[in-house]
């Protein structure tokens, strides 16, 4: 996401970016160290998704301030 966004590790920090994810289950985070999306927790797609086809979770990247 730091590198998607052309932002460095104490940038990204500073801006207070945060990740918002639909249902109120915060599935996603970004790790401290490197800025990557990681998993917060075991995904379990049967639980999720049921019997859907296309199983999707959605999150939203949250960054205070202009770009």
């Amino acid at each position: 996401v730091a590198k998607d966004l052309a932002l460095d590790l104490p940038m990204l920090q500073d801006r207070g970016v945060r990740l918002v994810s639909e249902g109120g289950t915060q599935y996603f985070a970004l790790h401290g160290k490197t800025g990557h999306l990681v998993t917060v927790e075991r995904i379990d797609r049967e639980q999720l998704c049921r019997l859907l086809e296309k199983c999707v979770l959605r999150c939203e990247v949250i960054i205070e301030g202009e770009m």
